[in-house]
């Protein structure tokens, strides 16, 4: 696997590209505590500068977490596509009415008692740096090129992976 770390425009279009894909993440809180607290989300939206907004109950476990301490970070993993991103960043707490007018659906009613549920919040992620791992072929050829090197001893490409550097790009995109 070759390695490409990516800066300015090219690290948040790559950003962008694997968080939008994968339609759910795992948000750890509580970072300096063992075990970190994990559970899944599903973004709400991804904004263009990076930004992801979910939905959450006040009285959440991960709402007080970040209530203490915003460090979060989100792993996301779609094993068929063979994407995998871990992002690390800081989260915000917001009961924006607008934004939670804006993002409500029907689906949301599984955890809220409608729009007007006085507990949701709005998290909103921003991030500061990441890693991924990208194979880009599925999972036939890179078993057959996995296959070639342990025959061969030779290297073969399986996709790239790589840091991204966010946070310096704060004021230029974010």
């Amino acid at each position: 696997m070759s390695s490409e770390n990516l800066y300015q425009r090219e690290a948040l279009e790559k950003y962008l590209e694997l968080s939008r894909s994968i339609e759910t993440s795992m948000m750890l809180t509580n970072l300096g505590s063992k075990p970190v607290d994990s559970i899944p989300m599903t973004p709400k939206r991804i904004n263009d500068n990076g930004s992801i907004l979910f939905f959450s109950k006040s009285t959440s476990d991960h709402n007080k977490n970040i209530q203490k301490d915003a460090d979060t970070q989100l792993i996301f993993s779609d094993v068929k596509s063979k994407e995998f991103l871990s992002v690390y960043g800081s989260t915000s707490i917001s009961k924006d009415p607008v934004l939670i007018e804006e993002l409500y659906g029907n689906l949301d009613n599984n955890w809220f008692d409608g729009k007007d549920d006085t507990t949701i919040t709005v998290l909103t992620f921003t991030p500061e740096q990441a890693q991924y791992w990208d194979t880009k072929t599925n999972s036939i050829v890179t078993l057959a090129k996995l296959a070639y090197t342990a025959i061969t001893g030779d290297e073969t490409e399986i996709g790239t992976s790589g840091s991204l550097k966010l946070k310096e790009m704060t004021n230029s995109y974010f």
